[in-house]
């Protein structure tokens, strides 16, 4: 199937010259992240919020509900056996690729696209952000994982230095900051500007997070 996600869709105040797609958490939907996109004071950027399809999730007793991939157990123990559904993730990103293609498409070249997310989003944009086979303009991942961590070897040299961001509660009962800690550690390398940081909050985000994020965005795709 090559059918593109419904979106929300906050356009740009001027002709659009950067694109940030952000995916929304598990059980959420693209409104969710729309009453910040104005914070962030990108009147050049276009804003891409797209809708996950509705999936049966295990941990919450196989309710129906927006998912990007199944997740069949809490923990995060890697010798546990599989804790997402890899198969829903290989879609998922092949779908979040499409909306990159249509900005490009759009007249927004790849090097002017920011891809993030919040929780299970952020993990996908981690997952797709390192394999897409153009570079991007940076990675914003908040409160969020690395998903398949044993299939590294697929990342591109594209993107194995584009800039990232990771933000993550302290507090956070669902995805420990210990988790959002390894993925970021799996991101350093000699060279690439991988960032870091933690707040008093729980699973959620704060303004002062926010206001971080606004900050390092107008780094990545400058006027």
């Amino acid at each position: 199937m090559n059918q593109l996600l419904p979106c929300v869709e906050v356009d740009a105040k001027v002709p659009a010259t950067a694109s940030v797609i952000f995916l929304h958490g598990l059980g959420a939907d693209g409104h969710d992240f729309e009453p910040a996109v104005p914070l962030f004071n990108l009147p050049w950027a276009r804003f891409i919020l797209p809708h996950a399809p509705s999936l049966p999730v295990t941990i919450n007793g196989g309710y129906v509900m927006p998912a990007w991939y199944d997740i069949r157990s809490l923990g995060f123990d890697p010798h546990a056996g599989p804790r997402e559904d890899e198969a829903h993730i290989r879609a998922s990103a092949e779908a979040i690729t499409r909306l990159i293609a249509r900005e490009n498409a759009r007249g927004i070249p790849s090097e002017r696209i920011v891809l993030g997310g919040f929780s299970q989003g952020g993990a996908m944009a981690l997952y797709t952000g390192t394999r897409h086979p153009e570079t991007l303009a940076g990675l914003l991942v908040l409160s969020g994982y690395e998903v398949l961590p044993d299939r590294r070897d697929e990342q591109t040299r594209a993107n194995f230095d584009t800039p990232a961001l990771f933000c993550h509660g302290r507090l956070d009962p669902l995805v420990p900051a210990f988790a959002g800690r390894a993925a970021y550690e799996a991101a350093l390398r000699p060279g690439r500007d991988v960032r870091w940081h933690e707040f008093p909050i729980q699973h959620e985000v704060s303004p002062a997070e926010l206001q971080l994020a606004a900050g390092w965005l107008h780094e990545r795709l400058p006027r």
